[in-house]
């Protein structure tokens, strides 16, 4: 049976972690979102202020990856950030001869998750790569894990990247894919209300909120699970369940 480490919480991460202030105080021009150094700074205090459910999706993914990785192949977490899940998939993996890569195109944000990594005493070697998931040429992999990161790629270039996972992907094997969802225009509304809720709850302030949202809106751009279950089909998944839902964030497990 898989058990699972604490470690992977990434408790380091956190700590290390500073408040996120950076949309605290009035902008003239509020530039659009980017994974940069400000943002690397405090994304762990961020994400788990933002986006409701994000620890139980870390912890899962460990989970799933102890369950789906095979002896002698590659797991990845593409757009990996600081490695949380990354970390989670080193304490969850029992299989033996595996590799984990974890890949993000942010220098800042894999600077700090090659530290967090060097940090961690899990036995299963971890590669933290600065590169395009677009381009990167994926092999053997048991376990993918694309948590968050779609949504931030232009609708037009998704279905070519699960493709490419799909085909990288051995039989059995299985993505890890979470994102924000888009819904139809009554339960959008209140999805809305309920995600400004969560942040209201920790912390954030109306200006924050507002700023956020300017700095964010046509970065990520959402869509209907429906066309999720579809293009992962299209892809080479051959099954597709929705494991996780808090609010308008939602979890898929696809299997090849």
């Amino acid at each position: 049976m898989t058990t699972i480490d604490p470690k992977p919480d990434t408790h380091s991460a956190a700590a290390a972690s500073q408040p996120d202030t950076i949309y605290s105080t009035p902008l003239t021009q509020v530039p659009g979102f980017a994974f940069d150094q400000a943002v690397a700074r405090v994304f762990p205090d961020m994400i788990k202020r933002s986006v409701p459910g994000y620890a139980e999706t870390v912890a899962m993914s460990g989970i799933i990856a102890g369950r789906y990785a095979q002896p002698g192949s590659n797991l990845y977490d593409l757009g990996c950030s600081l490695g949380a899940v990354t970390l989670a998939m080193r304490h969850g993996v029992r299989a033996e001869g595996c590799h984990i890569i974890g890949i993000d195109n942010s220098a800042s944000m894999i600077e700090r998750a090659e530290h967090y990594v060097a940090l961690d005493e899990g036995r299963v070697p971890v590669q933290m790569l600065c590169a395009d998931i677009l381009d990167y040429p994926l092999e053997r992999a048991s376990v993918t894990s694309l948590n968050f990161v779609l949504q931030f790629i232009a609708p037009e270039q998704r279905l070519a990247l699960l493709s490419n996972i799909a085909a990288a992907t051995l039989p059995g094997g299985a993505l890890i894919l979470s994102e924000k969802l888009c819904f139809p225009e009554q339960e959008q509304r209140l999805q809305d209300e309920l995600h400004l809720d969560f942040k209201r709850a920790n912390g954030y302030s109306e200006l924050e909120i507002a700023q956020k949202r300017s700095a964010i809106e046509n970065v990520l751009i959402p869509e209907t699970e429906q066309a999720h279950v579809q293009r992962l089909q299209a892809a080479g998944f051959s099954q597709v369940i929705r494991w996780y839902q808090c609010f308008n964030f939602v979890s898929f497990l696809a299997i090849k």
